[in-house]
């Protein structure tokens, strides 16, 4: 079996064109990772992770996935096998992940974060682990040193407005060299479907002290939070939802709908949706009235397997691509807030490929010329962050829009070791052009076309969250 790196120089640069952009223009550019889900305790305590496993393996359903699919029990996946066992596992999955971009990614996190330029296989997953785990101990292997291998200078995590910021708060004391913020989260808050909804509430106004137990309440305990949050620097907020929800409402109605929620009512479709709209439509104004960027993750089918979900609960790999239909219910919203001057800077990510060509154009309809690029087609997400993916949504937002004003990529991550996927993100990036300039499509000008490669990865980014 061949143990030969694949990862060389120009891995996935199919002329010199590309090579050009990307090791010019592109390779050296800072990161900023304005969504991701690194757990800011570990950032602030600089910690040192025991082995690969933990780093690497813990939570990370998209491996977890695969070994499943393989037949690999859940003992070495969730399960009380010991961390050696579960990475040796995960080397035995590895090689039948050809042409899976997990095959890409491991060798690419492998190589830039430890030097390891094996194919990881079942045959030397124990040496590869006791190599790297020796490596985690060196104090430029801690959470702070791996991002600043990857040249990190911004990262934003995500929080639920219950959140108290403390470790937000030590790492700003801290002075650690890379920015650390964090992104409102209130999807808990929307949900009002959800199971535990009404214990959600009490936990809401406990840290707001606030008792809610009207509309009104929760809108002012969502603002209370949004205004902690931006003392302490928060500057975006992200909602994952299905399908964005519209659908006309008085206040009467919806205090209403919530307060037959609180009785433990059942409440039909309709109202819910007339509730989620009346929240999503009072948090979307309140968001520019904080100057801040909001972001819609649509298109997610969540917790499909309920068996497993009761089993390990939600986020352990069972959520797939919906199909839901999402046009003229996210023009109605959007539209609300434009009419009265309230929308603020929004990306848009879309989870249904489908989707690709009906996002950038909606991007379209509400760029003013306020703002460069103030409505957003974001990345490839989830299950489009691939080559394929990241190929079908720039070259969609070429087509329907500017991706001179595109703001780049980002991890959506738990593990401190994804951040290659920036690399991974612009060699395919200007492979794209590369590819177009040697068939004549594009013109053979570096400096134009290395500018606008610089921007993407960078410079669009930068202005735009104003970090």
């Amino acid at each position: 079996m061949s143990t030969k790196t694949f990862i060389t120089d120009n891995f996935l640069l199919e002329n010199k064109y590309a090579e050009e952009l990307y090791h010019s223009y592109a390779k050296d550019q800072p990161i900023i990772d304005y969504h991701n889900h690194l757990p800011p305790a570990q950032i602030a305590a600089d910690k040192q992770f025991e082995n690969i496993s933990k780093v690497w393996l813990a939570g990370d359903h998209y491996k977890w996935r695969a070994m499943r699919t393989l037949g690999i029990n859940e003992k070495f996946i969730t399960g009380d096998a010991s961390d050696k066992e579960k990475f040796e596992a995960w080397g035995k999955t590895v090689p039948y992940t050809l042409r899976n971009p997990l095959y890409h990614w491991t060798h690419l996190e492998l190589k830039r974060y430890f030097g390891i330029e094996e194919l990881l296989n079942e045959k030397n997953a124990s040496s590869i682990y006791e190599n790297v785990n020796a490596q985690l101990q060196q104090k430029e292997n801690s959470c702070r040193g791996l991002l600043n291998k990857m040249n990190v200078e911004t990262l934003c995590t995500t929080e639920d407005p219950t959140d108290n910021l403390k470790h937000h708060q030590t790492i700003k004391e801290q002075n650690i060299g890379i920015k650390v913020s964090t992104a409102f989260r209130p999807d808990k808050s929307i949900l009002i479907d959800a199971e535990g909804y009404t214990d959600y509430l009490k936990e809401l106004g406990k840290v707001a002290e606030i008792d809610i137990q009207s509309f009104q309440d929760l809108k002012d305990a969502l603002l209370k939070r949004i205004q902690y949050f931006d003392e302490n620097g928060c500057k975006l907020c992200d909602h994952g939802l299905n399908s964005m929800s519209f659908e006309n409402f008085t206040e009467a109605e919806v205090n209403a709908v919530f307060k037959s929620k609180l009785a433990g009512k059942e409440i039909s479709f309709g109202d819910i949706e007339k509730f989620k709209t009346a929240l999503l439509l009072f948090l979307g104004k309140t968001y520019h009235q904080f100057g801040w960027v909001q972001q819609f993750h649509l298109g997610a089918l969540r917790n499909n397997n309920k068996r497993m979900l009761a089993q390990l609960g939600p986020d352990t790999g069972w959520d797939s691509i919906g199909d839901y239909s999402q046009a003229e219910k996210l023009s109605k919203f959007l539209d609300a807030l434009d009419g009265k001057d309230k929308l603020t800077k929004t990306i848009l990510y879309n989870l249904n490929p489908a989707d690709n060509e009906i996002f950038a154009t909606m991007i379209g309809n509400f760029n003013d010329g306020s703002v460069k690029g103030k409505v957003q087609l974001g990345s490839g997400w989830w299950f489009l962050d691939q080559k394929d993916g990241m190929e079908k949504q720039m070259n969609a937002l070429s087509n329907m829009g500017l991706i001179s004003c595109f703001i780049g990529m980002l991890t959506d991550s738990r593990s401190f070791l994804s951040f290659p996927r920036h690399e991974y993100f612009r060699r395919v990036l200007c492979n794209l052009f590369g590819k177009e300039i040697a068939l004549g499509e594009l013109p053979e000008d570096m400096e134009l076309v290395g500018n606008t490669i610089s921007k993407i990865c960078y410079g669009n980014a930068k202005d735009y969250f104003n970090f």
